[in-house]
C-alpha cells in the first residue's frame, strides 16, 4: 500500500467489496434460474464465487434479501422517475409514466438492469411462496415513500390528507395485479410487463367507480 493515500485505500476496499456483492449477486440469480429458489443453497451461491458463507452473510441477511436487491433498485428508479415528471402532471399520469419507463428498462435490459434477472425475478414470484411474501412485504414498506411523493406533488401534508396514501396504495395495487396477470396469462391483449402495467395504470386514470350492473 506503499505510495497510497488513505482515501485511494478505502476507495479501493470499496471497490472490492461492490465487486464482491455484485457477484454473489450474479451468481444467485444464475442458481435461481437455473434450480429454483428453494432447491438453491447459500452454500452454493458462496461456493460460485469462491468465497465463504460467512462473508455472503456479512452482504446479505438471506437468500430472499438478494432477490430484494433488484425490486429496491426498481424502487429507486420508479421514485426518481416520478418526481422528475412534468410538474402539472396528475398524479396518477405521473405514477403511470414512471412504471411503465422503469418496466420497460427492465424488459430490454436498460439503465442498469439486468433483463435476465428481471425475468428470473418474475419467474420465482410465481414459483416461491417465500419470494413472493417478501416481496409483498418490501412493496409495503416502500408504499410510505411512494406516499410522500404523492404528497410532495401535491402540495399537501402527507400527515393530514389521506389522498397521497389512498393513491400510492392504488398504485402498489395496480402493479401487483399487473403482474399477477400478466405472469398468470389471465388477459389478453398485451404481450409484456410493461403493457399490463400500462392498462392498470390507465384503469386507475378513468376512476374505479363503476356503475352496477341494473337487472329487473
Amino acid at each position: 500500500m506503499c505510495g497510497m493515500t488513505a482515501e485511494a485505500a478505502i476507495g479501493r476496499r470499496e471497490r472490492k467489496k461492490q465487486a464482491t456483492r455484485e457477484s454473489l449477486i450474479e451468481a444467485a440469480f444464475g442458481l435461481f434460474t437455473d434450480k429454483g429458489f428453494e432447491a438453491t443453497t447459500v452454500e452454493e451461491i458462496a461456493d460460485a464465487v469462491d468465497v465463504s458463507s460467512r462473508t455472503f452473510f456479512r452482504y446479505f441477511a438471506s437468500k430472499e434479501d438478494v432477490v430484494l436487491t433488484f425490486q429496491e433498485e426498481q424502487q429507486v428508479m420508479f421514485l426518481e422517475l416520478f418526481r422528475a415528471r412534468p410538474a402539472e402532471e396528475p398524479v396518477v399520469t405521473a405514477l403511470k409514466r414512471a412504471a411503465i419507463e422503469v418496466a420497460r428498462a427492465c424488459e430490454e435490459g436498460v439503465a442498469g438492469f439486468d433483463s435476465q434477472r428481471f425475468t428470473c425475478l418474475q419467474q420465482l414470484m410465481e414459483t416461491s411462496p417465500a419470494v413472493m411474501a417478501s416481496s409483498l412485504q418490501h412493496q409495503q414498506q416502500k408504499q410510505q415513500l411512494v406516499a410522500e411523493a404523492v404528497a410532495e406533488r401535491m402540495g399537501v401534508d402527507p400527515a393530514t390528507d389521506l389522498r397521497p396514501h389512498v393513491v400510492s396504495a392504488f398504485a402498489n395495487c395496480g402493479i401487483r395485479v399487473a403482474s399477477d396477470c400478466w405472469q398468470q396469462g389471465r388477459l389478453n391483449g398485451f404481450g409484456t410487463f410493461s403493457e399490463a402495467i400500462e392498462q392498470a395504470f390507465s384503469l386507475l386514470e378513468e376512476g374505479v367507480n363503476y356503475p352496477a350492473a341494473v337487472t329487473r
